[in-house]
């Protein structure tokens, strides 16, 4: 019988935690569950829970990645394509090898295939973590976007530096010219895989639109069926699921019902809820079983060997990102007001280690092909928890002080976008009710009183609130009115998405004001079809 008491525990100490969060503001969430995993790791006589490695990545990335790259705006991420490459690849190269060196050379016996493995597994920091502390303190959104695009691109990018060097050190070789081309070959690979299945899965949802319930279980099979596959053909699984992530975030608006969206919401937030706290306890319930097999290392040397690590990683990406600020080349021309010195001090200080550095630790085999135990494997999963634990904590409690020491000023750019566009819309559907409703609906009174709720919607967001609206709604409180009024409120409805999807399709608005729109779309619809049921 499988005990599922461990996973009980889990699962209430995080609505424990949640609940916290909303207590303790000065504590943001992915700290709060950093320290729950220090602490379960000091509780005695909790459960050891072990995890089969070769099953902790297929558990834990495919979902958070493609979540991650579905709530990516396509136009957005494009934007910045340069400065986010540069940090998910090239900072990630360079971050891997300088920890790999100074592990090499600091940790006593620390060989090169461990060295390389512990810079692959922490060179990628968390967006989450990051996001979560800055969202609301005036930085410039074009910063987050790069924030969230270096996050989704660089765990790509490490996970396939990680599996080379695994390998290298399970099968005990490594040709360097070998390796370069297989890296190459697993990228393609990933991408081509990725794009070809999400596609696919877009056909597949179009085809089930009237179905949401076997919509969202497509929806969340698809990171697992991307990820399995492009692995059975040795290629980058979590490559392709981030590409299948953006392919369907592209398509989302033409291939969900406003039933399946509104359900995925709920869905998938749930989802990571679970998979980012459940990995931080997970490293706790194992510590104190590792902690107990260092292989002769002492704690104490590791916390050392821990900070001074962390030192490199913070330090490598400072003296990687600030440059930008004073040299135009790096930066680009596009990126010119993006990259002053206060924006790229921040994007410095966003270098929080999370959820997949635990994970990719996890996923470490345990045995080599040879049959001899993992090289290390206890001292990386401790290390890897240290470095995340300085990290997250120490950078996670003084960004915010950093972000308001530099006196950002906030901006109004978005209120007033969201704004012009709602009138925008609105005025859209004045003109297509004047057309389109008063040619279908032959009474005059109902295309009147369609109008009129659009108008007062109008008067509202300009801020004259017209009295009239009570007794507007008492006009269409009636019957046959009523009903006839909804089918039309449902027409407009449908007219607004397809403007939607063409301003987001143009770049014309910001990505996460038209899908608040379209959120608030998906309640009116499912408001006015229950009132006709």
């Amino acid at each position: 019988m499988i005990d599922l008491s461990p996973f009980i525990f889990m699962v209430a100490m995080l609505i424990g935690l949640s609940l916290l969060a909303g207590k303790i503001r000065n504590i943001p969430y992915p700290i709060l569950l950093v320290l729950a995993g220090v602490l379960v790791g000091f509780i005695p006589g909790l459960p050891v829970v072990r995890l089969d490695p070769a099953v902790v990545l297929l558990i834990f990335m495919p979902p958070l990645l493609f979540r991650s790259s579905w709530n990516t705006s396509w136009l957005d991420f494009k934007s910045a394509i340069r400065p986010i490459s540069r940090l998910a690849i090239g900072l990630v190269i360079c971050t891997t090898m300088t920890i790999a060196v100074v592990a090499h050379y600091l940790i006593p016996g620390f060989g090169w295939g461990a060295a390389f493995i512990l810079g692959a597994v922490v060179s990628p920091p968390d967006a989450v973590s990051a996001v979560s502390l800055i969202r609301g303190l005036g930085l410039d959104k074009r910063i987050v976007t790069i924030i969230e695009g270096e996050s989704l691109v660089n765990d790509a990018s490490a996970l396939v530096i990680y599996r080379s060097a695994v390998a290298a050190v399970v099968s005990g070789s490594f040709i360097f010219w070998k390796a370069g081309l297989q890296f190459l070959a697993v990228t393609v690979g990933g991408i081509v895989v990725g794009g070809l299945l999400g596609y696919g899965c877009c056909l597949i949802l179009k085809k089930a639109r009237s179905n949401p319930m076997a919509q969202n279980c497509l929806a969340l099979l698809t990171p697992f069926i991307c990820y399995l596959v492009a692995e059975r053909f040795n290629m980058s699984g979590v490559l392709a699921v981030v590409v299948s992530g953006l392919v369907i975030s592209w398509q989302s608006p033409r291939v969900f019902s406003y039933q399946g969206r509104t359900q995925s919401n709920v869905v998938w937030n749930m989802i990571t809820f679970l998979l980012n706290g459940v990995i931080f306890l997970l490293i706790g319930l194992e510590l104190s079983d590792v902690i107990t097999n260092l292989q002769g290392f002492k704690l104490s040397s590791l916390l050392f060997h821990g900070l001074v690590i962390s030192m490199a990683a913070i330090g490598i990406r400072f003296l990687f990102i600030m440059p930008a600020s004073i040299f135009p080349r790096l930066r680009g021309k596009k990126q010119e007001q993006v990259f002053t010195w206060k924006n790229t001090l921040v994007l410095s200080w966003t270098g929080m280690r999370g959820v997949v550095s635990i994970a990719t630790a996890l996923a470490l085999p345990l045995v080599t092909t040879s049959g001899t135990a993992f090289p290390h494997r206890n001292v990386i999963l401790v290390l890897t928890f240290i470095i995340m634990v300085i990290t997250l904590v120490g950078q996670g409690l003084t960004l915010p002080l950093l972000i308001k020491w530099l006196n950002f000023i906030p901006t109004n750019d978005q209120e007033d976008e969201e704004l012009e566009l709602r009138l925008l819309v609105i005025d859209q559907d004045i003109a297509f009710i004047n057309s389109r409703i008063s040619g279908i609906e032959t009474d005059v009174q109902i295309v009147d009183q369609v109008r009129r709720l659009y108008e007062l919607r109008f008067n509202w967001l300009k801020g004259n609130y017209l009295k009239e609206n009570k007794a507007l709604e008492a006009a269409i409180s009636t019957g046959t009115v009523l009903e006839r009024v909804i089918k039309a409120q449902l027409s407009v409805i449908e007219f607004n998405r397809e403007l939607l999807v063409k301003f987001y399709r143009d770049g014309e608005y910001n990505a996460d004001v038209i899908r608040k729109l379209e959120r608030e779309m998906d309640l009116d619809e499912s408001r006015l079809r229950s009132q006709l049921e």
